[in-house]
């Protein structure tokens, strides 16, 4: 269990935090970040053990524990953004191969904005956020 919980983490974070994953690997930490919050979820993977959960299920759910704080994706919302709102500059560094890099590097111009909005689920949704963010990406791409 404990290898599938690190293989799952991972992929998470690929496809939805890789700014973080970009730090970690900078800073040589992956494995030590991986295995810390595997470790710490496993009291509550054995709870649901004990509870005779099923595997995929107890996977899910300490899945979903160990990314509680990783969500929303800020990531994916940059992404989404950017398809929506310059669906060509999102088109030309797809076909090119660096939509991720890019994407982390307009998540890192648009990180005040984040950090004033106070970026969560619950804020996620506010216009004038959504605003902001598009004229950072306005502001990096010209």
């Amino acid at each position: 269990m404990h290898s599938i919980l690190k293989e799952k983490l991972q992929a998470y974070i690929t496809e939805n935090n890789p700014e973080l994953l970009e730090r970690l690997q900078g800073e040589l930490s992956v494995t030590e970040y991986l295995e810390h919050k595997v470790r710490a979820v496993m009291p509550y993977v054995l709870e649901l053990l004990a509870e005779e959960k099923p595997g995929p299920v107890i996977a899910e759910l300490a899945l979903e524990q160990m990314t509680a704080n990783l969500r929303p994706s800020r990531f994916n919302y940059i992404k989404e953004v950017l398809a929506t709102e310059f669906s060509e500059e999102y088109q030309r560094f797809k076909k090119m191969g660096v939509l991720t890099y890019e994407g982390i590097r307009i998540l890192e111009h648009c990180q005040e904005v984040f950090e004033t909005f106070g970026f969560k689920a619950e804020t996620a949704g506010y216009p004038l956020l959504r605003h902001a963010i598009i004229a950072r990406i306005h502001d990096y791409l010209n």
